[in-house]
């Protein structure tokens, strides 16, 4: 069986820098697990690597779908299957990178989403009663139909608000229920997964000081340019740091009150996304202080990936 190396953590946990040290040491390519990342136009708010930092490792699943497009758990699981595929065929070591715990449990844990068909209408239903009613009062329904996925979640995390409703109008089961239904098959590759770990206060002045540089590059322009191209934004306006723009340059916030939204927003998915990749039990943690040398040696020795390229 092929081994697949995953490294995921909170956002601003230094995946990237990690990830294509790593990729270069051991003949690796980098698989992107990133919600946001895969659409285009959006590079500032969803901290993409650029080229320069990519150092010429290939990096799959970045910029590739339209603002405009929809894109599911069970797109990513499907394209990242390909991905490791290709990776694979040529003698090198995939590497998944990101901090998506949905579209990390879909490949280790093989978990079979299946195609639900969208209900524009009912949608139409749920962005009005956001509205008129605000987000808490969809959330609390949320809670109601599906406890155990809902408390996973922010009380501002409209996207997946709205998912935990909409699979359960279109199917009558909780997504958690179809969830424990599809983990099934047996997984196609070893996969190694590797969890970043921070100082919660050293994680989180990262994060201000990330915020800080976004906008410093830019974001607020990015958002605006987004907005005049494109019509209608079913998944990426949600994203953490666009949809806060979206409220300043609607004149529902302050620019001060925007920053401290974004920065506290983060800061609060970030612990969110500790919590998440630690449940996982096959998760080797490494220490984010630690340079990253230390923390190649690690994954090397605990995955002994140089004998599985000597081997193949």
């Amino acid at each position: 069986m092929e081994k697949v190396i995953v490294i995921c953590g909170p956002t601003a946990s230094g995946k990237t820098a990690l990830s294509i040290k790593l990729a270069k040491k051991i003949n690796g390519e980098i698989i992107s697990c990133d919600s946001m990342q895969i659409y285009k136009e959006m590079n500032i708010g969803t901290a993409k690597p650029t080229k320069e930092e990519m150092q010429n490792i290939k990096h799959y699943l970045i910029d590739f779908v339209s603002p405009e497009e929809r894109y599911s758990v069970a797109d990513y699981k499907k394209d990242a299957k390909k991905a490791i595929k290709e990776v694979t065929t040529q003698k090198k070591v995939p590497i998944i990178v990101g901090g998506t715990g949905l579209y990390i449990d879909s490949l280790i844990y093989e978990i079979e989403y299946p195609n639900i068909e969208f209900d524009e209408k009912y949608r139409e239903e749920l962005e009005k009663k956001a509205e008129k009613d605000g987000l808490e009062k969809l959330y609390n329904e949320a809670m109601k139909i599906d406890k155990l996925a809902t408390e996973k979640i922010s009380p501002n995390d409209k996207k997946r608000i709205l998912r935990i409703l909409e699979i359960y109008h279109a199917t009558g089961k909780t997504k958690t229920q179809q969830e424990i239904e599809s983990r099934k098959k047996v997984p196609e590759y070893d996969y190694y997964v590797y969890t970043l770990n921070w100082d919660r206060e050293i994680l989180y002045e990262r994060i201000n000081k990330r915020v800080d540089l976004m906008l410093e590059e830019g974001l607020i322009e990015e958002v605006k340019n987004i907005l005049k191209k494109h019509k209608k934004f079913p998944t990426a306006m949600q994203g953490l740091g666009y949809k806060e723009v979206v409220e300043y340059l609607d004149e529902k916030t302050s620019k001060e009150e925007m920053i401290e939204k974004i920065k506290m927003e983060t800061r609060r998915y970030a612990k969110r996304q500790m919590t998440w990749f630690r449940k996982n039990k096959q998760t080797i943690i490494l220490e984010g202080q630690d340079n990253i040398e230390t923390n190649i040696k690690k994954i090397l020795e605990t995955s002994k990936i140089y004998e599985f390229n000597r081997n193949n």
